[in-house]
């Protein structure tokens, strides 16, 4: 079992960044097109588990796929950007930011950056970070 505040190092599990163009808050549409929300998915345990941090809520949910199944080829396919990366354990506290996808994004992924506060941020990151 993992998780807890001794994780350290850069092993963790694969997972999935996927950028949206799609703007539900009026405000959003001030951020660049096609990066104005994001989300991630995990493989854990043979499974893919989504967190997709939303205005009202966060929605987790184990989806009816394999881990085996290609999901960054299906959300690519639905017209999302995907960025394939690893899960990252820090020690290293987070930065206070406000509650947002991105923050959300970040936090889950172990990546603790105050620079990082836009959805295209967070792709340029992971990009630039391997």
């Amino acid at each position: 079992m993992s998780g807890g505040s001794g994780d350290c190092g850069s092993g963790g599990g694969r997972a999935l960044a996927v950028f949206s163009g799609k703007a539900d808050l009026g405000w959003l549409r001030l951020l660049r097109p096609g990066f104005r929300h994001c989300f991630v998915a995990l493989e854990e345990a043979g499974r893919w588990i989504t967190v997709d941090p939303l205005a009202g809520y966060t929605d987790v949910a184990v989806q009816p796929v394999p881990a085996a199944f290609d999901l960054a080829g299906f959300y690519r396919e639905q017209g999302f950007t995907v960025v394939e990366t690893r899960r990252r354990r820090r020690i290293r506290p987070a930065p206070l930011l406000p509650a947002t996808c991105v923050e959300t994004a970040k936090r889950v992924l172990g990546i603790a950056s105050w620079r990082v506060l836009t959805p295209r941020q967070l792709h340029d990151f992971l990009l630039r970070s391997g």
